[in-house]
């Protein structure tokens, strides 16, 4: 399982989370890939590094034994290479960012529920990691990818996110499954000892990686 996210690959061993957790219930060992990070390493930095990984991964195991998982931007990213690389077998995405132009109708809607992300920090992190790049390249933001053409992808959102719509316009493709959870902040996964739902989501996800990699 490549992990798409900052969590160190100690971490993922130990239980840490969410890479932990999901690693231990579905009996799969985890890569937590240190993708290279914006101003320093601009778009397409990440995704090349994403690549690489799933790639070195895909050599070792069969490209058919590799889930991809991502939360936030890493879940963006997740995805941008799930479109990418067609022999990943499945993937999970925790609040993913998918549309770096901020079309999302939730991200103003929800701006006074969302207690992490504002659209000020939004466009923050769309100028330093893209700067004057086309925020609707879909290497960017797969939303406006060929998503039809992904592999099966579960995906977590929270009614309180204003990335709420990133996740639900995702759900017209067939091939992904939304699950929207009422009042749930972003990543709410990650709060395992906090939030029931969290809880609940990482069952979820623990069966679908395992009856997807066949466990």
């Amino acid at each position: 399982m490549l992990v798409s996210h900052r969590r160190s690959l100690t971490a993922a061993r130990e239980g840490g989370e969410p890479a932990g957790q999901i690693a231990a219930r579905a009996s799969v060992p985890a890569f937590v890939a240190d993708y290279r990070l914006a101003p320093e390493h601009a778009f397409p930095a990440a995704l090349d590094d994403a690549r690489a990984a799933y790639r070195a991964l895909a050599t070792q195991f069969g490209a058919g034994r590799v889930a991809v998982v991502g939360d936030s931007a890493g879940g963006g990213l997740a995805l941008s290479l799930l479109q990418q690389e067609p022999g990943v077998r499945c993937g999970v995405l925790l609040s993913p960012w998918t549309d770096l132009a901020l079309t999302g109708a939730s991200i103003d809607a929800n701006a006074a529920n969302d207690p992490f992300l504002t659209r000020a920090g939004l466009e923050a992190g769309v100028r330093q990691y893209l700067g004057a790049h086309d925020c609707r390249d879909p290497r960017a933001s797969p939303l406006y990818g060929p998503t039809r053409e992904t592999p099966p992808i579960q995906a977590h959102v929270g009614t309180a996110e204003i990335l709420l719509d990133d996740s639900l316009r995702l759900g017209s493709h067939d091939r992904i499954e939304v699950h929207v959870w009422e009042g749930m902040p972003h990543v709410f996964p990650s709060n395992i000892g906090l939030f029931e739902a969290a809880q609940s989501a990482h069952e979820l996800i623990a069966a679908f990686l395992r009856a997807e990699l066949a466990i």
